[in-house]
């Protein structure tokens, strides 16, 4: 041990700390040589006096460089933002999706055959909104009762061949910017409205197009056919006609709170205007650009509640329930019964799918584009369109009253607004604040910083070995005790 100690001592010897001459005038020459402003003031002057009021004035900036350059480091931590709206005037724009759907959901032989599809069909699209199914003590026996017999009855098929269908006894003329469109234009696509048909959707051609005339648009004419679908009435379903939601071609339609309907007996005029949402990522915003969807061409936060719920539900029942997205078995209603509903409670009671926030299920998406409408209705038709459409169908009057629908979508300019969340505070904007404030205050610079790290460390340099040799002259000079053997027979002498 004391050969390793006189080792480090003469390794150290071999870099001789210098003498307090010769610190004292590093110490100066590093004051009178210094970029930082004031201190060769502090060092140079004779007087007293003067020396004191430049030590003053030294210390003074100092202490507002570090107040100023924390309040700016404080600022950015905190992570600003700042909302840009931009307008963008173009040619040509592309047209929305739009999807739409009958509000009367089913055909009436079926309802009257399987009158308790109502109530199936709440249990089954709680999977979207978690919301309580309507239930009595009689329907729910019904229900019990169903399930029991009919073991291979499938919701999806049922909702496919009994619901609403488009055809050109539904759909009685479409046009999009003055070019015939028909049913073949249309994806057949799953909502809480059963079938819908989504126009302009991603794979469709005409998604890809891009508009140049302001004013014209999508024109459609539907027959609702009342008399042949149906929904209950003692369960609110009392109106007549469609809905239908705008949206992007990349995405999947969502109704909630955003379907906008045309009754029949009206001509719904809808004009809208396209808007796009730029989102920060986290931790300036709530958008994670890393989140990636499965099933979903581009990601939303609509579809990734509906893949969160789909696996949650895949894994505890094995299944996969109707309208949501994935390759796996369909639930049967007995699973729905059992274990879809207990786990989607279990979802919403434990918050396992949520939105909204970087850390949640499912964050806000970095980019939206959505389509703000105005509507407005007029009666059709008129008197002398009922008479022609009357001739043209072969139906009565009053039947082209109460089943016809007429929608026309067109955009109001064509331009597109650009709302943009924006770092407030960037990196370069932060260097040069600091920088600014260093010049300010002390006239300093990168360069004045590494004089004064040099500086410390040099010093620190020299105090380390300095403390070093002393603990190791100190290690020396007192060796530790060692356990030397007694002569036990001195000891009794003693």
């Amino acid at each position: 041990k004391s050969g390793l100690l006189a080792k480090i001592k003469l390794y150290l010897l071999k870099k001789p700390l210098p003498s307090a001459t010769d610190r004292k005038k590093f110490d100066y020459d590093f004051a009178i040589s210094t970029s930082f402003h004031g201190v060769h003031n502090v060092v140079r002057n004779r007087s007293r006096a003067r020396k004191l009021i430049w030590l003053l004035v030294v210390l003074g900036s100092v202490f507002l460089l570090v107040w100023q350059v924390y309040s700016r480091l404080l600022n950015y931590f905190t992570w600003p933002t700042t909302t840009s709206v931009e307008v963008q005037y173009v040619e040509k724009i592309e047209f929305p999706a739009v999807t739409f759907c009958n509000l009367n959901r089913f055909q009436t032989h079926a309802v009257a055959k399987f009158g308790i599809i109502f109530f199936l069909w709440d249990m089954v699209s709680k999977v979207l909104h978690l919301q309580e199914t309507r239930e009595n003590s009689t329907s729910s026996s019904e229900a019990f009762h169903f399930v029991a017999n009919q073991q291979n009855f499938s919701i999806t098929e049922f909702v496919k061949n009994n619901g609403f269908y488009l055809n050109g006894n539904t759909l009685l003329d479409c046009e999009f910017f003055g070019k015939p469109c028909g049913p073949t234009d249309f994806r057949h696509v799953f909502t809480e409205y059963g079938n819908c048909f989504t126009f302009n959707h991603g794979e469709n051609m005409q998604a890809k197009k891009k508009v140049s005339v302001s004013g014209r648009g999508l024109y459609l004419l539907f027959n609702v056919n009342q008399e042949e679908f149906t929904d209950n009435p003692a369960l609110g379903f009392t109106d007549a006609g469609i809905i239908f939601v705008i949206h992007s071609p990349k995405k999947e339609p969502q109704f909630d709170g955003l379907g906008l309907s045309s009754p029949v007996g009206m001509h719904a005029r809808v004009t809208i205007r396209q808007v796009k949402t730029v989102h920060q990522e986290y931790p300036w915003g709530e958008c994670s650009p890393d989140m990636k969807l499965q099933n979903f061409p581009s990601y939303s936060t609509y579809g990734c509640l509906k893949e969160c719920k789909a696996s949650h539900i895949e894994k505890q029942c094995g299944c996969l329930p109707f309208l949501l997205p994935g390759n796996g078995i369909e639930c049967d209603l007995q699973k729905h019964f059992n274990c879809v509903s207990p786990v989607l409670d279990h979802i919403e009671l434990k918050g396992l799918c949520t939105m909204g926030t970087h850390n949640s299920s499912c964050p806000v998406s970095c980019e939206e584009t959505e389509y703000p409408a105005t509507i407005s209705y007029s009666a059709f038709p008129s008197h002398k369109g009922l008479k022609y459409l009357s001739k043209k169908l072969n139906q009565s009057q009053e039947y082209v009253r109460q089943n016809l629908v007429n929608i026309e979508i067109n955009y109001s300019d064509l331009n597109y607004k650009i709302t943009q969340q924006q770092k407030a505070v960037s990196v370069p904007e932060l260097l040069a604040d600091v920088g600014g404030q260093l010049g300010l205050f002390c006239g300093a610079s990168m360069i004045t910083v590494i004089e004064i790290i040099e500086y410390l460390f040099t010093n620190f340099y020299w105090i380390c070995i300095f403390f070093m040799l002393k603990i190791i002259e100190m290690m020396q000079q007192n060796p530790a005790p060692q356990n030397h053997p007694t002569n036990k027979n001195s000891i009794e002498e003693c």
